[in-house]
Order: structure tokens, then C-alpha cells, then sequence
């Protein structure tokens, strides 16, 4: 395993001139002592506070636990998913507050488009979450109209869930994410501890990896990862963030980038995990004109 936090840098040179760099760091779970900057975990959380399904004792089919732990891409398979839960625990669309977005899907946005449909909140990237936030609070009798706020007792449950898997032992910035729940910040070492202990729920391990496309989705690098090894868990998280746990070794890492390039997260993920020899996954190093000719390359180096 690589240990330390290792700072890289990615660079895009057309005919030996950079024209553009992205740099970020490494971190592992043998780096307690490394980087203590705490950083928002924003979509990284989700298994995590998923571990609360299970806790409460919500009976999920695999690929409806791997919707609620993953960022879907917005596609019919995921609202199909997405109704059906509603149905089965008596909820509607109104009932989420996570808001709406197009789908992350270019495909899906491209069919709904030729249909003439609008999105709905199902088609969030987040509404798998936000519908098992609102199971446990069905199941447990809280009010599910003020679930998105930091006094309701569900999250405060996640607050105390996640530092506990994390091994937090101090207070961090807490902030709204995009989807307009709480979402906490730590140290990324403590990021990557928390995907370890996920090893405690094999229930969610299995649904990710028998469900990788209802987890994520067209073009989403935590399916390519999953749908691309036998062994090993990613999400990936805005901010520039990817986290990947490799379920044989119980080890993980952390990758952010500094700009939140997602183009440069995918290049910095996929060379740390050839590093690792965790799995190989190719990707195109040329840098070319529309119609196919090479003018440079991407560099990935540790500085």
C-alpha cells in the first residue's frame, strides 16, 4: 500500500507546452499523522450514512439498498427503483427535499428531451438517499418534514454514525450540501478508516458490487471501478473527491483534487489504482483534435 500523503500532479501538454495542470493529494489509512485538514465529505458519505438502514432494521433488495448508497445517473432503471420505494414505504416525491436536476446521464437527458419531459426530484443524483432518509423516519415515527434539518433526531443519528465509523474525536465544519441536507467534514484519513469499517456491513459491500449501475450509472467512475474488479468498493464525491476500499486487503484511499476537476479525479483514481495493483483500467493519454490527430499527452507524476 502507498502511505503518505502524497501530492500529485496531472498535466496536459499539447506540443511540449502545459497548458493546463491539475494537482491534488493521496491519502491512506496509514496517514493519521499526515493531513489534518478537514475537508466536506459531500457525496463520499452516502454508504456511510446508508450503515443507518441497516442499523434500523429497513429491509432493502440489494439493488434498492445500492440505490440508496450510490449517486445515480438519473436514468429510467433508477426512477423505476426510485418509485418503487416510495411505494413501499408510503412516501412521495414531494416528500424529498433534495430538489431537482436534470439527469447526470447525457443519454437519459437526450431521451427526455424527445419525449418533451421535464426532471423531477427522482432524478437527482441524491433522491436514493434522501428516500432512505426518509424509511428510518417512517420506521421510527420522526417527522419527515424537517428531516433535512441539524436538530432532527435522524441527523443527529448520522452525525454520531459517521464519527463513529471515522473515529472522529472532535467537532468539524458542518455545512448544507447540494441536496440540502447536513453533511459533515473530517480529516481524509478519517474518510478512509470510516470506508473500512463498511466491511461490518457485508449486506452493503454485496449490493455494490452485484449493483454497480444502479449504484452510479452512464459514465460514473465509482461503476466503472466496481463493474472493472472483483474486489473493490469506490464513490466518488463532489469537490473533487473519490474514495475506493479494496474489500481483500481492508485498505482504502482518498483522492482529491485540488480544482475539482472531475476529468483529472478520473486520471489521478485510475493511475493510483494501477500503482496499487488493484486493477487496471485503461484510459486514453493522447490528447487529440476533433478529427483524431495526437498534439499531446497527459503526464501524471508525484512532484
Amino acid at each position: 500500500m502507498l502511505k503518505g500523503n502524497n501530492k500529485w500532479r496531472i498535466d496536459y501538454i499539447r506540443d511540449g507546452l502545459t497548458e493546463e495542470f491539475h494537482e491534488g493529494i493521496f491519502v491512506t489509512v496509514f496517514d493519521k499523522n499526515i493531513d489534518s485538514n478537514p475537508y466536506y465529505l459531500r457525496s463520499c458519505a452516502k454508504p456511510l450514512q446508508a450503515t443507518l438502514l441497516l442499523d434500523n432494521g429497513i429491509e432493502l433488495a440489494p439493488e434498492e439498498l445500492a440505490f440508496c448508497c450510490g449517486s445515480h445517473a438519473g436514468e429510467d432503471v433508477h426512477i423505476e427503483i426510485a418509485n418503487n420505494l416510495l411505494k413501499k414505504f408510503g412516501l412521495k416525491e414531494s416528500d424529498l427535499k433534495c430538489g431537482i436536476h436534470s439527469p447526470l446521464s447525457r443519454t437519459m437527458q437526450d431521451k427526455m428531451l424527445l419525449r418533451g419531459q421535464a426532471p423531477n426530484q427522482l432524478h437527482n443524483n441524491c433522491s436514493g438517499k434522501h428516500i432512505g432518509f426518509l424509511a428510518i423516519c417512517v420506521k421510527n415515527g420522526w417527522d419527515i418534514k424537517t428531516y433535512d434539518s441539524i436538530e432532527h433526531p435522524l441527523q443527529q443519528e448520522i452525525k454520531n454514525k459517521i464519527n463513529d465509523l471515522c473515529e472522529v474525536k472532535q467537532d468539524y465544519p458542518i455545512t448544507t450540501d447540494g441536496c440540502g441536507v447536513p453533511i459533515l467534514s473530517m480529516p481524509l484519513y478519517n474518510l478512509a478508516l470510516g470506508y473500512t469499517k463498511l466491511l461490518n456491513y457485508p449486506e452493503i459491500i454485496s449490493a455494490i458490487k452485484t449493483n454497480p449501475y444502479i449504484y452510479g450509472g452512464e459514465n460514473r467512475l465509482d461503476t466503472e471501478i466496481v463493474s472493472e474488479s472483483d474486489n473493490l468498493v469506490a464513490k466518488v464525491g463532489a469537490g473533487g473527491l473519490c474514495v475506493v476500499l479494496n474489500t481483500i486487503t481492508s485498505e482504502a484511499f482518498v483522492v482529491k483534487i485540488n480544482d475539482c476537476s472531475m476529468e483529472a479525479r478520473r486520471v489521478a483514481v485510475l493511475e493510483y489504482l494501477k500503482k496499487l495493483g488493484w486493477v487496471n483500467i485503461e484510459y486514453d493519454k493522447d490528447i487529440k483534435t476533433i478529427a483524431g490527430k495526437k498534439v499531446g499527452s497527459i503526464s501524471f507524476y508525484n512532484p
